[in-house]
Protein backbone atom coordinates (compact mmCIF):
# COMPACT_ATOMS: atom_id res chain seq x y z
CA UNK A 1 0.00 0.00 0.00
CA UNK A 2 2.81 2.38 0.90
CA UNK A 3 4.53 1.57 -2.40
CA UNK A 4 1.32 2.41 -4.28
CA UNK A 5 0.99 5.73 -2.45
CA UNK A 6 4.65 6.52 -3.09
CA UNK A 7 4.29 5.79 -6.78
CA UNK A 8 1.12 7.87 -7.00
CA UNK A 9 2.78 10.73 -5.14
CA UNK A 10 5.78 10.60 -7.45
CA UNK A 11 3.49 10.70 -10.47
CA UNK A 12 1.72 13.79 -9.12
CA UNK A 13 5.05 15.51 -8.48
CA UNK A 14 6.22 14.70 -12.00
CA UNK A 15 3.00 16.07 -13.48
CA UNK A 16 3.27 19.26 -11.43
CA UNK A 17 6.91 19.71 -12.43
CA UNK A 18 6.11 19.07 -16.08
CA UNK A 19 3.24 21.57 -16.00
CA UNK A 20 5.43 24.20 -14.34
CA UNK A 21 8.21 23.62 -16.86
CA UNK A 22 5.75 23.85 -19.73
CA UNK A 23 4.34 27.11 -18.37
CA UNK A 24 7.80 28.58 -17.91
CA UNK A 25 8.86 27.55 -21.40
CA UNK A 26 5.69 29.05 -22.82
CA UNK A 27 6.35 32.31 -21.02
CA UNK A 28 9.99 32.41 -22.08
CA UNK A 29 8.89 31.85 -25.67
CA UNK A 30 7.05 35.17 -25.63
CA UNK A 31 10.23 37.24 -25.23
CA UNK A 32 10.72 39.47 -28.26
CA UNK A 33 14.32 40.29 -29.16
CA UNK A 34 14.20 43.99 -30.00
CA UNK A 35 17.93 43.89 -30.78
CA UNK A 36 18.74 41.06 -33.19
CA UNK A 37 22.51 41.08 -32.57
CA UNK A 38 23.24 41.78 -36.25
CA UNK A 39 22.05 45.23 -37.31
CA UNK A 40 19.65 48.08 -36.53
CA UNK A 41 16.63 46.48 -38.19
CA UNK A 42 13.49 47.78 -36.50
CA UNK A 43 15.21 50.86 -35.07
CA UNK A 44 15.37 54.49 -36.20
CA UNK A 45 17.76 57.26 -35.19
CA UNK A 46 16.89 60.77 -34.04
CA UNK A 47 19.80 63.07 -33.11
CA UNK A 48 19.27 66.66 -32.01
CA UNK A 49 19.76 69.06 -34.90
CA UNK A 50 19.36 66.38 -37.57
CA UNK A 51 16.46 64.89 -39.47
CA UNK A 52 14.91 61.61 -38.38
CA UNK A 53 17.02 58.75 -39.71
CA UNK A 54 20.27 60.74 -40.04
CA UNK A 55 22.81 58.85 -37.94
CA UNK A 56 25.41 61.59 -37.47
CA UNK A 57 28.91 60.22 -36.83
CA UNK A 58 27.61 56.66 -37.02
CA UNK A 59 26.63 57.19 -33.37
CA UNK A 60 24.42 54.11 -33.16
CA UNK A 61 25.95 51.01 -34.72
CA UNK A 62 26.26 47.24 -34.37
CA UNK A 63 29.72 45.69 -34.06
CA UNK A 64 30.79 42.29 -32.74
CA UNK A 65 27.18 41.43 -31.92
CA UNK A 66 26.77 44.50 -29.70
CA UNK A 67 24.62 47.58 -30.13
CA UNK A 68 27.02 50.44 -29.52
CA UNK A 69 26.60 54.12 -28.76
CA UNK A 70 29.92 55.49 -30.04
CA UNK A 71 31.63 58.85 -30.40
CA UNK A 72 34.93 58.00 -32.09
CA UNK A 73 33.89 60.02 -35.15
CA UNK A 74 33.05 63.15 -33.13
CA UNK A 75 35.45 66.02 -32.52
CA UNK A 76 33.12 67.54 -29.93
CA UNK A 77 29.76 66.43 -28.56
CA UNK A 78 28.15 69.81 -29.19
CA UNK A 79 24.86 68.93 -27.49
CA UNK A 80 24.01 66.24 -30.04
CA UNK A 81 21.78 64.18 -27.76
CA UNK A 82 20.65 61.09 -29.60
CA UNK A 83 17.88 58.53 -29.30
CA UNK A 84 17.39 55.21 -31.02
CA UNK A 85 13.68 54.37 -31.28
CA UNK A 86 12.23 50.90 -31.73
CA UNK A 87 9.34 50.69 -34.18
CA UNK A 88 5.84 50.89 -32.74
CA UNK A 89 4.42 51.62 -29.31
CA UNK A 90 4.04 49.33 -26.32
CA UNK A 91 1.99 48.98 -23.15
CA UNK A 92 1.86 46.23 -20.51
CA UNK A 93 5.27 44.62 -20.84
CA UNK A 94 8.50 43.67 -19.14
CA UNK A 95 11.61 45.10 -20.79
CA UNK A 96 15.10 43.75 -20.09
CA UNK A 97 18.38 45.38 -21.11
CA UNK A 98 22.00 44.38 -20.50
CA UNK A 99 24.39 47.30 -20.77
CA UNK A 100 27.87 48.50 -19.86
CA UNK A 101 29.91 51.71 -20.18
CA UNK A 102 33.26 51.67 -21.97
CA UNK A 103 36.03 54.11 -22.79
CA UNK A 104 36.06 57.84 -22.18
CA UNK A 105 33.37 60.46 -22.49
CA UNK A 106 33.58 62.48 -25.70
CA UNK A 107 34.97 66.01 -25.46
CA UNK A 108 32.27 68.55 -24.77
CA UNK A 109 29.94 66.14 -23.02
CA UNK A 110 28.21 67.58 -19.95
CA UNK A 111 29.58 66.54 -16.56
CA UNK A 112 26.31 64.93 -15.48
CA UNK A 113 26.40 62.71 -18.58
CA UNK A 114 29.56 60.86 -17.47
CA UNK A 115 28.75 57.12 -17.66
CA UNK A 116 25.12 58.07 -18.16
CA UNK A 117 22.57 56.61 -20.57
CA UNK A 118 18.91 55.70 -20.37
CA UNK A 119 15.95 53.72 -21.62
CA UNK A 120 12.98 55.91 -22.49
CA UNK A 121 9.52 54.36 -22.13
CA UNK A 122 5.96 55.68 -22.56
CA UNK A 123 7.54 58.13 -24.98
CA UNK A 124 6.33 60.25 -27.85
CA UNK A 125 7.02 58.95 -31.36
CA UNK A 126 10.28 59.80 -33.09
CA UNK A 127 8.27 61.46 -35.86
CA UNK A 128 6.65 63.89 -33.41
CA UNK A 129 9.96 65.21 -32.04
CA UNK A 130 11.18 68.66 -33.03
CA UNK A 131 14.43 68.75 -35.00
CA UNK A 132 16.21 70.58 -32.16
CA UNK A 133 14.55 68.74 -29.28
CA UNK A 134 16.97 67.38 -26.66
CA UNK A 135 14.89 64.47 -25.34
CA UNK A 136 11.58 62.84 -26.21
CA UNK A 137 8.73 63.50 -23.81
CA UNK A 138 8.87 60.22 -21.90
CA UNK A 139 9.67 58.36 -18.73
CA UNK A 140 13.42 57.75 -18.53
CA UNK A 141 14.88 54.77 -16.71
CA UNK A 142 18.33 56.22 -16.15
CA UNK A 143 21.30 53.87 -16.61
CA UNK A 144 24.38 54.95 -14.67
CA UNK A 145 27.87 53.58 -14.07
CA UNK A 146 29.92 54.20 -10.96
CA UNK A 147 32.71 56.78 -10.88
CA UNK A 148 35.22 54.36 -9.38
CA UNK A 149 34.38 55.24 -5.80
CA UNK A 150 31.33 56.32 -3.86
CA UNK A 151 27.69 55.47 -4.45
CA UNK A 152 25.86 56.05 -7.71
CA UNK A 153 22.67 54.05 -8.19
CA UNK A 154 21.34 52.91 -11.55
CA UNK A 155 17.74 52.48 -12.76
CA UNK A 156 16.87 55.94 -11.44
CA UNK A 157 13.90 57.88 -12.78
CA UNK A 158 14.11 61.03 -14.91
CA UNK A 159 11.03 62.82 -16.22
CA UNK A 160 11.50 64.85 -19.43
CA UNK A 161 8.12 66.50 -19.97
CA UNK A 162 6.40 64.19 -17.49
CA UNK A 163 5.45 63.68 -13.84
CA UNK A 164 4.68 60.57 -11.73
CA UNK A 165 2.88 59.77 -8.49
CA UNK A 166 4.62 58.24 -5.47
CA UNK A 167 2.97 57.50 -2.12
CA UNK A 168 -0.19 59.14 -3.40
CA UNK A 169 1.50 62.46 -4.20
CA UNK A 170 2.35 64.04 -7.54
CA UNK A 171 6.14 64.23 -7.82
CA UNK A 172 7.61 67.01 -9.95
CA UNK A 173 11.32 66.40 -9.27
CA UNK A 174 13.21 65.64 -12.47
CA UNK A 175 15.45 62.94 -10.95
CA UNK A 176 14.43 60.32 -8.39
CA UNK A 177 17.12 57.88 -7.28
CA UNK A 178 16.56 54.15 -6.94
CA UNK A 179 17.84 51.92 -4.15
CA UNK A 180 20.15 49.88 -6.41
CA UNK A 181 23.78 49.14 -5.69
CA UNK A 182 26.59 50.89 -7.59
CA UNK A 183 28.25 49.23 -10.59
CA UNK A 184 31.80 50.41 -11.19
CA UNK A 185 34.01 49.56 -14.15
CA UNK A 186 32.93 47.96 -17.42
CA UNK A 187 30.87 45.11 -15.97
CA UNK A 188 27.60 44.11 -17.63
CA UNK A 189 24.48 45.21 -15.74
CA UNK A 190 20.94 43.89 -16.20
CA UNK A 191 18.02 46.26 -15.67
CA UNK A 192 14.38 45.31 -16.08
CA UNK A 193 11.35 47.55 -16.38
CA UNK A 194 7.84 46.32 -15.72
CA UNK A 195 5.11 48.60 -17.05
CA UNK A 196 1.60 47.35 -16.39
CA UNK A 197 -1.46 49.58 -16.38
CA UNK A 198 -0.62 52.73 -14.46
CA UNK A 199 2.27 51.20 -12.48
CA UNK A 200 5.97 51.05 -13.39
CA UNK A 201 8.69 49.13 -11.55
CA UNK A 202 12.48 49.32 -11.99
CA UNK A 203 14.25 46.05 -11.22
CA UNK A 204 17.99 45.42 -10.81
CA UNK A 205 19.41 41.99 -10.00
CA UNK A 206 15.91 40.63 -9.44
CA UNK A 207 15.12 43.29 -6.81
CA UNK A 208 12.59 46.07 -7.25
CA UNK A 209 14.51 49.30 -6.66
CA UNK A 210 11.87 51.89 -7.58
CA UNK A 211 8.09 51.91 -8.04
CA UNK A 212 5.72 54.68 -9.09
CA UNK A 213 2.28 55.12 -10.61
CA UNK A 214 0.25 57.39 -12.88
CA UNK A 215 2.95 58.61 -15.28
CA UNK A 216 1.56 61.68 -17.02
CA UNK A 217 2.39 64.56 -19.28
CA UNK A 218 3.60 67.76 -17.63
CA UNK A 219 1.15 70.45 -18.73
CA UNK A 220 3.81 73.08 -18.03
CA UNK A 221 6.30 71.61 -20.51
CA UNK A 222 6.29 73.06 -24.03
CA UNK A 223 6.72 69.77 -25.88
CA UNK A 224 4.15 68.02 -23.68
CA UNK A 225 1.72 70.86 -24.36
CA UNK A 226 2.10 70.25 -28.09
CA UNK A 227 1.29 66.57 -27.64
CA UNK A 228 -1.81 67.37 -25.58
CA UNK A 229 -2.93 69.92 -28.18
CA UNK A 230 -2.54 67.22 -30.83
CA UNK A 231 -4.95 64.98 -28.94
CA UNK A 232 -2.72 62.78 -26.80
CA UNK A 233 -4.09 61.71 -23.43
CA UNK A 234 -2.42 63.31 -20.45
CA UNK A 235 -2.16 59.99 -18.59
CA UNK A 236 0.47 57.62 -20.00
CA UNK A 237 -0.03 53.86 -20.10
CA UNK A 238 2.19 53.17 -23.09
CA UNK A 239 4.25 54.72 -25.85
CA UNK A 240 7.55 54.46 -27.66
CA UNK A 241 10.71 52.76 -26.38
CA UNK A 242 14.13 54.24 -27.12
CA UNK A 243 17.69 54.18 -25.84
CA UNK A 244 19.85 57.24 -25.40
CA UNK A 245 23.16 58.63 -26.49
CA UNK A 246 24.28 61.31 -24.02
CA UNK A 247 28.04 61.55 -24.77
CA UNK A 248 29.58 58.51 -23.00
CA UNK A 249 30.22 55.34 -25.05
CA UNK A 250 27.85 52.57 -24.04
CA UNK A 251 27.15 49.04 -25.26
CA UNK A 252 24.06 46.83 -25.16
CA UNK A 253 24.20 43.09 -25.67
CA UNK A 254 20.52 42.39 -25.05
CA UNK A 255 17.28 44.35 -25.39
CA UNK A 256 14.21 42.14 -25.11
CA UNK A 257 10.54 42.54 -24.30
CA UNK A 258 7.92 40.24 -22.78
CA UNK A 259 4.32 41.22 -23.39
CA UNK A 260 2.08 41.01 -20.34
CA UNK A 261 -1.66 40.57 -20.09
CA UNK A 262 -3.69 43.75 -19.66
Amino acid sequence: MNQVRTAAGSLVLLLVAATAFSGEAKQQGKWIQLFNGKDLTGWKVKIKGYELGENFGDTFRVEDGLLKVSYDKYENFGGKFGHLFYDGTFSNYRLRVEYRFVGDQVAGGPGWAFRNNGVMIHGQTAESMRKDQNFPVSIEVQLLGGRGKGKRSTANLCTPGTHVVMDGKLVKRHVINSTSETFHGDQWVTVEIEARGNTVKHIVGGKTVLTYTDPQLDEGDGDAKRLIAAGQDKMLTGGSISIQGESHPCEFRKIELLKLED
